[in-house]
């Protein structure tokens, strides 16, 4: 089935198209939740309600962009306003935990790395993933988050520094 035949069986609540869609994103979108939130089950609760948004709005998907690309937009943003939630809800004791060791055993591969990045504070993890792993420009970071174009910069550049930080101590 086509993305135009997909979408329209979806407009008309055909069940099987739906699932089709949830089944054809939701590996890639999950991925994208998680590296935002950091947490398994806060990523399943995004990627849900992410999908519920949109099935709810798929009529205003003005097919100007990939369904894919418009669906990843909701899943960011979803999991950007859930992150702001839990950092309400954390108290200023825990957000302190950014400094924590992690045990990069002898070899650095894609594991560590994941965990380098998973240890970033929330807004540093949140633009460099947004930037280095999704491909976003730094004005739609800025737009989505409501920051300055400055801030995205300045939130990764300090993001991309601390990561240098934490992968030194671990080379040969």
């Amino acid at each position: 089935m086509t993305e135009a035949e997909l979408i329209d069986a979806c407009l008309l609540d055909d069940r099987l198209a739906q699932k089709e869609l949830y089944d054809r994103y939701a590996r890639a979108m999950y991925t994208a939740a998680y590296r935002i939130t950091a947490d398994f089950e806060l990523a399943n609760d995004v990627l849900q309600e992410a999908f519920l948004k949109v099935f709810r709005h798929l009529n205003g998907f003005r097919r100007e962009s990939t369904l894919g690309a418009w669906i990843k937009t909701i899943v960011v943003r979803t999991a950007l306003s859930r992150v702001r939630r839990e950092i309400r809800m954390e108290s200023l004791e825990d957000h302190h935990q950014q400094d924590l060791i992690i045990d990069w055993g002898h070899h650095l591969d894609a594991d560590y790395l994941e965990k380098a990045i998973q240890v970033l504070p929330t807004g540093y993890r949140s633009v460099f993933v947004m930037i280095e792993v999704e491909g976003f420009s730094h004005q739609e970071v800025a737009n989505m988050l409501n920051i300055s174009v400055g801030t995205s910069k300045s939130q990764l550049f300090y993001a991309k520094k601390k990561l240098r930080q934490s992968l030194a101590k671990y080379r040969d």
